[in-house]
């Protein structure tokens, strides 16, 4: 039987938080500081790292603030970005709307239900005199629905942890594997790793009875056969566009008795995008993310427990560049604000 989880709503601070908190982190997080603070964030990085519609309910995710409009939800992704737990102070101009516009892309392409309503900001009731402009490109209007609680992860190559935990013991969260891989090899087949969705700290591993105890044999295999599926057929267009898609995760709700593919879909940020070109066996691969980002923080002296520091404008500037390369070869669209 199915676990009913409550739907996407939001309260204030200390009261009832939904199912759909995407990732639980450790924030050092704008939305913790002050107004002129916030301001002059943006105005120094021209990243859109904060929203705001008043009177409206909202809940700030890592990325995402999440508008709830009774029957539908608006998603309006920021520019914020995290890395090792942490939001940065610093955020990379446009990259919310890159993630938008790959997932409308991909909600357009898929043919799977979805719960994408609209990509027009002005299609929910937004508060009179509202400047919908900073809106626009990064918004989704969207079904509410209840969160299947499982993270669907689905893995094509050898990477990341799945590569630590391989070398370790010949398999990926449980999954046996063929001898003698190395690392970034495709794998024979891809594979369903889901994990929970941790209301603290890390999401965690699940076996398949797991996840068939938590929302009942058949709903667990129709998320298994549809994320095997949507990946499958996802990379398999990535790849004619120079582009690896080597794992990704997907979320899902349900609208009555419907299952909807839901959040963003085969992003650089719910994905791991590689250059074909560049794509080489046994070491790890270049990426179409936050690289650079993951990069120049190891190299710092910050010590992953205090507030992390600001990035410099070099490395907001190419992480910005690999976003909109990544959308503009899968669409083979231009990035209207490059």
């Amino acid at each position: 039987m199915f676990k009913k989880p409550p739907v996407y709503w939001v309260t204030e601070r200390g009261k009832q938080r939904s199912a759909c908190d995407m990732f639980k982190v450790r924030f050092s997080n704008p939305i913790a500081q002050s107004p002129d603070s916030l301001s002059e964030m943006n105005t120094m990085t021209s990243a859109l790292t904060i929203t705001a519609l008043s009177d409206v309910p909202v809940r700030h995710g890592k990325v995402r603030d999440i508008y709830d409009f009774e029957d539908r939800l608006l998603l309006v992704a920021t520019d914020r970005i995290s890395a090792f737990d942490f939001v940065l102070p610093t955020g990379i101009p446009d990259k919310g709307r890159v993630l938008t516009k790959i997932s409308e892309f991909w909600f357009n392409k898929l043919d799977v239900p979805h719960h994408l309503l609209s990509m027009d900001p002005s299609d929910v009731p937004l508060p009179e005199g509202t400047d919908v402009e900073p809106f626009e490109g990064r918004s989704m209007v969207v079904r509410k629905t209840q969160v299947v609680l499982v993270e669907c992860v689905v893995r094509g190559y050898l990477s990341g942890s799945g590569w630590k935990e391989y070398q370790k013991s010949g398999t990926v969260c449980g999954v046996e594997l063929p001898a003698g891989l190395q690392e970034s090899d495709k794998l024979p087949e891809p594979i369903f790793t889901p994990t929970t969705k941790a209301d603290e700290g890390h999401d965690m591993p699940m076996t398949f009875a797991e996840v068939e105890s938590e929302v009942g044999v058949d709903l667990a295999r129709r998320l298994r056969d549809l994320s095997i599926d949507i990946y499958q057929r996802g990379a398999e267009y990535a790849r004619t566009q120079g582009i690896i898609i080597a794992d990704t995760k997907f979320e899902f709700g349900m609208d009555g008795d419907e299952l909807l593919l839901i959040d963003e879909v085969l992003t650089p940020d719910s994905s791991r995008f590689w250059p074909e070109e560049q794509y080489e066996p046994g070491h790890g691969q270049p990426s179409f993310d936050k690289q650079f980002v993951r990069d120049w923080l190891l190299q710092s002296d910050w010590d992953r427990e205090s507030d992390p520091p600001a990035l410099p404008d070099e490395i907001v500037a190419k992480t910005r560049e690999k976003y909109i390369e990544a959308y503009e070869r899968l669409s083979q669209e231009f990035f209207k604000w490059k």
